[in-house]
């Protein structure tokens, strides 16, 4: 794949996105809001769990981030207070405070304070929370001052900028009082969540549904939420989705959790929406993930020839529609200066991939087979299903025999990252406004067996562990770029994890909702200003 292919391609999907993205601007702002309603959302996939403080991933706080509210959330125009006030640091980044809001109640009618921040960042963002175990590995401890101010005190520096963009994701308390003393992990709270939000959990439904309804205490006003209710329908079945969608039994699927095919109709039908718009803190990688401990896979030159056997940009084409572009290691183009596109690149070359396996030592059989994977596929929509059974295709080109082991959710998140039962496993990744949000834990060693979208995958590096910690306490952000892109260099030689393909999410919303995707992470923001048309 050349340099100017690849950029073609994403400037054509680009082109085709843009016109997607414009209806999701959403309503003039002179409409006035209508109130009461339920608004009702498509979910492919249940993780089980609705806690994001234990659990950083979108299809938690698609639910959970109407009921639990970060400190810090971000809008067009930049971070933005919810929980917090306002934040400063020490000069050194090893101490920074944060102002808490003042007034507001759990659920439950409980103040909430700063001992619930210090709890939360101590028992559950520093040693639990996946991606926040390698952010905040260097957190001593959490001082409160009064009621209503938090001092994070750090060992190593901590930039302020890296902070605030880790709290939206990675910055959910949990009431102290319903947490302490109890398993953290086994706590009914997980799947039954109490929170400060607009929305109060009511139900839910195995296999079904979450149900949520109105705050009538939140901490906003009486004005908010617009909304009475919010219903999240599970239906793995796409095809039922997209005719729920049409019916108007569901107002917004997100994620590209319908197919393509449908994603392409309802953007030519007059009552939908359809767009990436609100999607730009969650751009994503389709990943193909190894598991090292199979000493195959551990050999550099059998990843290599993996990588060459792989025509990205026929999957783009085919699979995204167009809408992606290849990737270029853990950092997609969207990390501002933190991206390089200075890194090794692995064109597709089938012929190459075959000769580099049999230089590894694993030449083709009688039958052509060199040697056999378990693949697992994460069940997040059609595109990861697709993406599985094009490896696989791909695979067996080069004499590699895939076998796909499909599951749900949390068979996919169990069979990888607590049971690292697999060869090679599929699904995405999502960057997260900063490598040290999101992005670096796929790559540091540490990360506790069970711990999901991590390095599980047994592959250890001495070298790169030292070189994220290095990158995280860099305060100048010009030498913390340069860290970044060595990192982004090293991943793309050593291939602990192929980055393949970078692709926005593109959500289908009827136009009964308004005030939707109006801030860079809307699918997972509390949506206290949506409205429905009745």
């Amino acid at each position: 794949m050349t340099t100017s292919r690849s950029a073609q391609i994403w400037l054509l999907a680009g082109a085709a996105l843009a016109g997607l993205a414009g209806p999701l601007a959403g309503p003039a702002a002179a409409e006035e809001p209508q109130r009461g309603g339920t608004a009702i959302v498509h979910m492919v996939s249940e993780q089980r769990v609705l806690n994001p403080a234990l659990r950083a991933s979108t299809g938690v706080y698609n639910i959970t981030g109407k009921i639990m509210e970060p400190l810090i959330d971000k809008s067009y125009d930049g971070p933005v207070g919810v929980l917090a006030t306002d934040w400063s640091s020490t000069e050194d980044g090893l101490h920074i405070t944060v102002n808490l809001r003042e007034g507001v109640n759990w659920h439950d009618g409980e103040p909430f304070t700063c001992d619930d921040v210090a709890f939360s960042a101590m028992e559950l963002w520093k040693p639990l929370l996946n991606y926040s175990s390698t952010l905040q590995q260097y957190l001593e401890s959490v001082d409160c001052t009064d009621p209503h101010t938090a001092v994070f005190n750090y060992s190593q520096p901590m930039p302020l900028d890296l902070f605030v963009a880790a709290m939206p994701d990675l910055g959910h308390p949990v009431p102290r009082h319903l947490y302490e003393g109890t398993d953290i992990m086994r706590n009914p709270h997980n799947t039954a969540p109490v929170g400060t939000g607009p929305f109060r959990f009511v139900e839910y439904k195995r296999g079904q549904y979450v149900i949520a309804e109105r705050n009538d205490d939140y901490w906003r006003g009486a004005e908010y939420p617009y909304l009475d209710r919010i219903v999240w329908r599970f239906i793995p079945d796409k095809s039922a989705a997209a005719a729920a969608m049409e019916a108007g039994e569901i107002h917004e699927s997100g994620t590209n959790s319908l197919s393509m095919a449908d994603i392409e109709r309802f953007s030519q039908m007059d009552g939908f929406d359809v767009g990436t718009r609100g999607y730009e803190n969650n751009v994503a990688h389709s990943t193909v993930e190894f598991n090292h401990r199979n000493p195959i896979l551990a050999d550099l030159k059998v990843r290599q020839a993996i990588y060459h056997g792989l025509d990205i940009d026929y999957a783009i084409k085919t699979i995204m529609r167009g809408y992606a572009k290849p990737g270029r290691g853990p950092i997609p183009s969207t990390g501002g200066a933190n991206y390089t596109d200075d890194v090794t690149t692995y064109a597709y070359d089938p012929e190459l991939a075959k000769q580099m396996l049999d230089e590894a030592g694993y030449p083709a059989g009688p039958d052509g087979i060199r040697f056999r994977l378990r693949h697992r596929p994460a069940p997040w929509g059609e595109y990861t299903q697709l993406w599985a059974e094009y490896f696989a295709q791909a695979m067996g080109e080069i004499g590699i025999d895939v076998e796909i082991l499909t599951n749900d959710a949390p068979g996919f998140l169990n069979g990888v990252y607590r049971d690292h039962d697999f060869d090679t496993a599929n699904g995405w990744h999502q960057f997260r406004s900063d490598p040290a949000v999101s992005t670096m834990v796929w790559l540091r060693s540490g990360s506790p067996a069970g711990t999901p979208w991590s390095n599980q995958f047994g592959w250890k590096s001495d070298e790169m562990d030292r070189m994220i910690d290095e990158a995280q306490a860099e305060l100048d952000p010009a030498e913390r770029a340069a860290d970044y892109h060595a990192i982004q260099a090293k991943a793309m030689e050593e291939l602990p994890v192929i980055f393949a393909i970078e692709h926005p999410f593109i959500s289908v919303t009827s136009k009964k909702l308004h005030n939707h995707h109006n801030n860079p992470r809307w699918i997972s923001s509390s949506w206290y200003d949506l409205w429905i048309e009745h």
